[in-house]
């Protein structure tokens, strides 16, 4: 440091953040400023229109040096990088990637995950590795009602189904009302997320790697026993109706009454559907439930990187610099100030006397939790690297969410993960490929939940109807979805 020893000028198109003031007052950018002689001139593209803005940008050649934040997608990276218009990055990394090369140490699969076909890196990663976050769906159930109705938490399917009757039939909130409501989800986040994975193993996205083939969880037999299992639960009264059509807030005012009235929900994390704080704790999680055929099974994503963060284009007269300010944003230092402030004033290391979340010695520990607009940080915009075990190593305190969300799923779904041999990694696409694939996976995915929902409600008749889902599936081409998904997966695991 100083990147330079003259004051460089890099243009730079941000992907904006309603959590940020100022991209060009803020105290991180004028400490990065510092450190690194170089000026940013920003743009920044308000989040609302932020893709579009990138779209008609890259469309009209009016691009800058850099392009920060917007996670370009694979298919773009690649595109514009045989386009001449990003700059391949793997000279860049072998001459001046000081902390990209020991991110790739850190994270084994960030290289992999980067490299396009060509064998080119055209965009740099943010990794952000959550622990709690790779096996994010759970079930949080009520344990106050547990406690009074003097039930068990449930193992299997059937005492899933048995304590969701109790509540529904038993006035666990002592209100003398029956206004229970026994089970609720939210667009995006429904129970089958969880309860499936009793009945057939899948990723979290409903796929599946066995033996080196790419298939759908959504055509098994389990798939189908799962369904009967949700049109059951629906029947007797124990799923709310509004769960396939309502988002978060629903949830929220389900959760925020006067009086209690939600037994479960599914969520990555219960504070995501609670009106405060306060009420994490009378909610805990359910375990990975064994089914019927004896299938005890947690879906997991194990890959914590998004993709195409930062974008060096070819009008970047100094693309060294450009580069090694990138590499710079993954030190420790600037990632905890980008993403979490001021040292010994947003965070500190003077940590002796605190436990970690993962009950050992401490490493830092947050002094403000920061929940609102301000201006000394980047607010997860940007490169940086944050490690499980650098997440891990923050102070905890027991009670508090983040401790149980660790202890949670270290304890109790971590023994059921499916082998992470069977997830479907982060894929590059090729631009065909891609093109093709978007118009499949709109019609499947959308068929798929239709489906779901109508079966679930009793719309249709399952059993009536399965073969012909299957015929339909067929007729909407998810073998050539599958073949296009399997060729992508043999190139990438070439690499």
């Amino acid at each position: 440091m100083p990147i330079t020893q003259t004051k460089t000028t890099l243009k730079v198109l941000m992907y904006g953040s309603s959590l940020v003031e100022n991209f060009a007052t803020n105290e991180f950018i004028k400490w990065l400023e510092d450190q690194t002689n170089i000026h940013i001139e920003w743009e920044v593209a308000p989040e609302k229109s932020a893709q579009e803005k990138l779209n008609i940008t890259l469309a009209g050649g009016d691009y800058p040096d850099v392009i920060m934040g917007f996670n370009v997608t694979p298919v773009q990276m690649s595109l514009y990088g045989k386009d001449g218009v990003f700059m391949p990055l793997s000279n860049l990394i072998d001459k001046y990637g000081v902390e990209t090369k020991k991110m790739f140490d850190a994270v084994p699969y960030a290289k992999d995950t980067i490299t396009a076909p060509d064998g080119n890196m055209y965009g740099l990663p943010q990794v952000n590795e959550c622990y709690h976050c790779t096996m994010s769906q759970k079930m949080w159930i009520n344990q106050e009602w547990l406690t009074k109705l003097g039930l068990q938490m449930p193992a299997t399917t059937e005492e899933f189904y048995q304590v969701f009757k109790a509540f529904k039939e038993n006035d666990p909130n002592g209100n003398g009302k029956k206004d229970e409501i026994a089970l609720a989800g939210y667009v995006n986040s429904g129970p089958e997320m969880f309860l499936m994975s009793a009945f057939v193993e899948k990723d979290m996205n409903d796929m599946i790697v066995n033996n080196g083939k790419v298939d759908v969880a959504f055509t098994q037999p389990g798939w189908k026993d799962g369904l009967a299992y949700l049109h059951k639960l629906y029947a007797e009264g124990l799923i709310a109706p509004e769960t396939f059509t309502q988002d978060v807030n629903g949830i929220k005012k389900m959760s925020g009454q006067t009086e209690m009235i939600l037994g479960a929900v599914p969520a990555n994390y219960s504070g995501v559907i609670l009106p405060s704080a306060d009420r994490v704790k009378d909610y805990a999680a359910v375990p990975p439930l064994q089914g019927p055929g004896g299938l005890k099974s947690v879906s997991l994503n194990p890959y914590g990187l998004s993709q195409g963060v930062y974008i060096i284009t070819d009008k970047a007269k100094n693309p060294e610099a450009a580069f090694r300010m990138a590499d710079f944003l993954y030190s420790e230092e600037a990632t905890m100030r980008a993403i979490f402030g001021r040292p010994d004033q947003e965070w500190t290391k003077n940590t002796a006397d605190d436990t970690s979340i993962a009950g050992e010695p401490a490493k830092w520990k947050r002094l403000v939790t920061l929940t609102g607009l301000q201006n000394f940080g980047w607010a997860q915009t940007g490169p940086s690297l944050r490690t499980s075990a650098f997440r891990l190593s923050e102070a905890g305190t027991p009670g508090t969410q983040e401790t149980i969300l660790y202890q949670e799923t270290k304890e109790k779904y971590e023994p059921a993960k499916i082998d992470s041999n069977k997830v479907v990694p982060p894929l590059f696409f090729t631009k065909d490929q891609s093109e093709e694939l978007a118009n499949l996976t709109k019609t499947i995915t959308d068929y798929k939940k239709e489906f779901l929902a109508r079966t679930v409600s009793g719309d249709i008749d399952l059993e009536k109807e399965w073969n012909t889902y299957l015929k339909n599936l067929d007729n909407m081409n998810l073998k050539r979805y599958l073949q296009i998904y399997q060729e992508a997966y043999d190139a990438n695991s070439k690499k």
